[in-house]
């Protein structure tokens, strides 16, 4: 619920707004039409946009998910969160990405922008209250999202209910196609096909858990993946479902689901993989691939079952042939599923069950293999040798082999240092695995002295963008005695959110590398006499990772 205050300071008139969401309470606190998402401190904010903000000159980069310089209350007129009297919006900050779109909507023009070092989404608050309506009648603040459907009584049963499958931990949200293009008989298919589904993958409190959302014109929330854990309450309510209608702007459903269906106060369960399963009747009505981008930065599965192909003549209506590529977690075949006709669905339950829980292959699920981001610094000193200098790159490509580098994955960075630095290559020049690791396994030696100290400050300033603890990797790898100081440089990059791994050889002074290295000390320092003994640190080193990973995400 959302309250409206007036505030009566020595300067005039300031209007709050408090919105409560379940027991937590919000202040909503006044910010200008040219505020920026960098703007902003916290990773969550509630914020109130002033009136007739399209009457300024404000700059907004990307569809959905908006570069951190773009204007937060242009970016909410853009996404039509908000009218000409402005109005309360939660601003959620997200990681930098690549290929802002641009876009026109709501009279906005976004603009696009080929990467940027951080972003944030919007979210509008759930609930509008009458007074807040009634005194600023001319404000046209976002229509309250319908609220779940309440579990139907629960049905009585002789025998205790299964507790799920334990091996297909999943939150899947499953949206149904309910346009005219589909029709009430195959609506009717889908509802069926859907529940077999739900038989299947065997739900329960302690297994899988499915929410649904019906697109058509507008996408609706039906029922939160807590709504309903046993396996009877949730068939009864897909058969329950009422058919639509409208356009088949499956995009809109998409980015509604990714936004904040899988949030934990709607029900997503920490550590467990998030799976958006996706049903199309035909083709879309609208895009989606600014949808799917959102989707994949959130870390979300998003399977696509395309049902009744677009025949031959009808390809000319159809807005884009490659939806499906565009729309999936990842274009390789695991995540595209067709279908050729709804009554033909049964024999394709089985398959599509064993692919939604092979947890391997959920590439967008955010873990430490897809997540981190990885800075290499490698001494090339003099002491090292040319022959020596292999075996630390040969160690460090072993490292890198074990993570899923990729446009949507991990990333790796690489700086070499003597007297002086040398970037090698940034964490967003090789996208691709095989041409990230050939960079590695290139680095020329250069030779020289070594100052550890100043190529750490070096490295922590120009190849990480971005403060994300647990996510940012730097792993030192030296011979030798730094002719500087490292704790000063070691304790800033530790402030910055960013975990170093010390791995010293031969005569590397345990001293500077447990100073250099994260808490706790003995978990992020390595050491050897010789460089051949560098093999034996890869698995603990990649283990230490996504320990780190795991215990501050």
């Amino acid at each position: 619920m959302c309250r409206l205050s007036v505030l009566l300071p020595l300067t005039g008139f300031i209007f709050q707004i408090t919105c409560t969401f379940g027991s937590v309470s919000n202040v909503a606190f006044p910010i200008s039409c040219t505020t920026r998402g960098a703007d902003l401190t916290r990773d969550s904010e509630l914020v109130l946009c002033p009136p007739h903000c399209s009457d300024w000159k404000i700059s907004v980069f990307g569809t959905g998910v908006y570069a951190s310089i773009s204007s937060v209350c242009g970016a909410a007129l853009h996404r039509g969160f908000l009218g000409t009297s402005g109005g309360p919006i939660g601003v959620h900050k997200m990681q930098g990405r690549h290929n802002y779109l641009s876009s026109y909507a709501h009279g906005i023009q976004s603009q696009a922008l080929p990467h940027w070092t951080a972003s944030f989404s919007l979210t509008k608050p759930i609930n509008v209250p009458q007074e807040l309506t009634s005194e600023t009648s001319s404000t046209a603040l976002p229509e309250p999202a319908p609220p779940a459907k309440k579990p139907p009584k629960k049905p009585s049963v002789k025998k205790a209910l299964p507790a799920g499958n334990k091996d297909c931990q999943l939150d899947i949200a499953v949206v149904l196609d309910s346009s005219n293009n589909i029709g009430q008989r195959r609506f009717n298919l889908q509802k069926n096909f859907v529940v077999k589904l739900a038989s299947m993958l065997k739900i329960g409190p302690t297994g899988p858990h499915v929410g649904l959302i019906q697109a058509s014109d507008s996408p609706r929330t039906e029922f939160l993946l807590t709504n309903y854990t046993q396996p009877k309450e949730l068939l009864f309510a897909i058969k329950e479902l009422a058919f639509r209608g409208g356009n088949t702007n499956t995009g809109k459903a998409i980015m509604h689901t990714a936004e904040t269906f899988f949030n934990q106060e709607h029900g997503g369960r920490r550590g467990h993989p998030r799976v958006m399963l996706v049903l199309v009747d035909g083709w879309p009505s609208d895009d989606l691939e600014p949808a799917a981008m959102l989707a994949r930065e959130s870390g979300i599965n998003l399977f696509l079952v395309s049902v009744a192909k677009p025949a031959t003549e009808e390809l000319g209506t159809v807005l884009d042939k490659d939806f499906i590529k565009k729309a999936v977690c990842k274009d390789n075949g695991f995540f595209s599923y067709s279908i050729p006709s709804w009554f033909s669905t049964t024999k394709h339950v089985r398959p599509l069950t064993e692919r939604l829980c092979s947890l391997d292959a959920l590439l967008c699920s955010k873990t430490c293999f897809n997540s981190v981001n990885i800075g290499f610094l490698i001494d090339g000193s003099s002491s090292v040798g040319e022959a020596n200098f292999q075996l630390v790159l040969d160690f460090l490509v072993a490292i890198a082999r074990s993570f899923d580098i990729s446009d949507l994955g991990a990333r790796i960075g690489a700086v070499q240092f003597t007297y002086d630095q040398r970037r090698e290559f940034g964490l967003f020049d090789h996208p691709k695995k095989e041409d990230a690791l050939t960079a590695l396994k290139r680095i020329p030696y250069m030779s020289g002295g070594t100052s550890t100290g100043s190529a750490i400050s070096y490295t922590t300033q120009s190849l990480f963008r971005q403060a994300g603890r647990g996510r940012n990797i730097l792993i030192v790898v030296t011979d030798g005695q730094s002719y500087d100081d490292v704790r000063g440089p070691a304790m800033a990059a530790h402030r910055q959110g960013i975990t170093v791994f010390s791995v010293g050889v031969a005569w590397a002074p345990l001293d500077d590398l447990r100073a250099m290295s994260s808490e706790p000390k003995e978990a992020h320092t390595f050491f050897t006499r010789e460089f051949t003994g560098l093999a034996d640190f890869i698995q603990p080193v990649v283990r230490g990772i996504c320990k780190d990973f795991s215990d501050n995400n």
